[in-house]
């Protein structure tokens, strides 16, 4: 496989409908619904896009994720946020966007009894196993990174995206410890929810070594998984034209489905 970053940038269906879920002009949520003719599974999937944290890139590169998803027959609602750069950006102000969006989402876009996966890529991987350890994620029935940057500490001590965990950080002092880890999904212990960590081999973006701290701090055998996808790299995992769309499409299936109460 190669790394088809065109992906970020290709035209996709636009979404059904786009929906704020605050009053700021970044609470926002798109919604993409399988189409006439596809049968629609009932599985909510709730994406949270990557970008290193940073205002330049925005939910726009995971439309082609969220439109392969709705081809397959699920509700894929794509949430956007504060981002580095942007007022009230950084933490904690990202993670209490994505917290709020996906308790918004779940209550607007679910049923009761709908399975609700919520699936981070990259950064939004990060955020997305953080947001699984909140009170606003009640009732998810899982949580899927794809090539996430799940151990902040170790991203920072690689300086992936030059710096970028680092801005991220940066309104907390240095001195604050705990308020730095509790930002940091490898410190916060076991997941409430199944967690499915899948990462490429040939990851140059964000390495394989970030997937496997997070397992090694958190990770429960036989409730965790890290699935590896031999010869892929960092934008493979959200490409519907890829191979590995089709690991990534079974593990959400799997989590919102076989782990059903």
């Amino acid at each position: 496989m190669t790394e088809p970053e065109d992906v970020l940038t290709r035209p996709a269906p636009p979404p059904s409908r786009s929906v704020h879920y605050g009053p700021g002009e970044h609470e926002v949520y798109d919604v993409h619904d399988p189409g006439p003719g596809t049968e629609a599974s009932g599985v909510c999937v709730v994406l949270v896009h990557g970008g290193f944290w940073r205002a330049r890139h925005d939910r726009t590169h995971l439309h082609a994720l969220a439109a392969g998803l709705a081809g397959r027959g699920h509700r894929a609602v794509l949430v956007e946020y504060r981002r580095t750069g942007m007022p009230g950006g950084g933490w904690p102000g990202t993670g209490l966007d994505v917290a709020r969006a996906v308790q918004v989402a779940r209550a607007a876009e679910a049923g009761p009894d709908t399975p609700v996966v919520l699936v981070g890529h990259s950064a939004g991987g990060h955020l997305a196993l953080w947001a699984a350890h909140q009170p606003a994620a009640q009732g998810v029935r899982g949580v899927l990174s794809l090539a996430g940057c799940v151990d902040l500490a170790l991203v920072a001590q690689l300086g992936l995206g030059d710096g970028a965990a680092q801005a991220l950080l940066s309104g907390i002092p240095e001195e604050r410890t705990a308020m730095r880890e509790a930002a940091d999904p490898a410190r916060l212990g076991s997941c409430p929810v199944p967690v499915r960590l899948v990462h490429g081999t040939e990851d140059t973006e964000v390495p394989v070594e970030v997937s496997r701290s997070w397992w090694a701090a958190a990770g429960r055998p036989g409730t965790d998984m890290l699935t590896l996808v031999e010869g892929a790299g960092h934008y493979d995992l959200v490409d519907p034209r890829s191979p590995a769309f089709d690991v990534v499409e079974r593990v959400v299936v799997d989590l919102a489905l076989r782990l059903a109460p």
